[in-house]
C-alpha cells in the first residue's frame, strides 16, 4: 500500500446555507436599525452579516488531522499509539452513536450538518475516554490514515 506524502488533513467547514443565515441575520439588525436612519441601517446590515459570519466561521473550522504520530482533532492531541480499532459509521449508525449508543466520557468531536462519522477506540489504560467520536466528510480515509500511522509508530 503507498501512503499520500501529504498527512490526512480535513477542515470541517460550516455548510452553505449558515452563509446565507449570516447574510439574513444582517437583514434583521438592518431591519431593527431602520427608524434610526439610513447609515444605522447599513451599519446594522454590515455589523450583523460580519458578526454571524465570524460566529459560523469559528463553529465550522475545526480539523481532524495526523501530524507524525498524533491525531489532532479539534484541540484534541491523541497519540495513534494510544488508539485501537477504528468504525466507519454511515449516517445511521452516527446519529446512533451520538445518541442512546452515546458515552459521556467518549470524546465527541461533533458536527450533526456532516452525516458520517468514525469511532476510535482509546486503548491507553491511564485514559477514561472509551472512544473518540470525529464526524468526518471522509471516514473511510481517515480510518485508513490512523492505522498507517500506528504501523508507521
Amino acid at each position: 500500500m503507498q501512503l499520500s506524502a501529504s498527512p490526512y488533513d480535513e477542515r470541517l467547514t460550516a455548510p452553505r446555507s449558515w452563509w446565507l443565515i449570516s447574510f439574513l441575520v444582517g437583514v434583521a439588525m438592518a431591519l431593527i436599525l431602520l427608524p434610526f436612519g439610513t447609515l444605522p441601517m447599513l451599519a446594522g446590515l454590515a455589523g450583523g452579516t460580519a458578526f454571524a459570519a465570524v460566529m459560523a466561521s469559528s463553529y465550522g473550522s475545526l480539523r481532524i488531522r495526523i501530524v507524525g504520530d498524533s491525531l489532532i482533532a479539534g484541540e484534541a492531541k491523541i497519540p495513534v499509539a494510544a488508539l485501537g480499532d477504528s468504525e466507519v459509521l454511515d449516517a445511521d449508525e452516527a446519529r446512533a452513536w451520538r445518541t442512546h449508543k452515546a458515552d459521556t466520557r467518549a470524546f465527541l468531536l461533533l458536527r450533526s450538518y456532516i452525516p458520517t462519522a468514525l469511532r476510535v477506540e482509546v486503548t491507553d489504560p491511564d485514559d477514561p475516554t472509551p472512544y473518540l467520536y470525529l464526524s468526518t466528510r471522509e471516514p473511510e480515509r481517515l480510518a485508513e490514515a490512523i492505522a498507517a500511522a500506528r504501523a508507521a509508530v
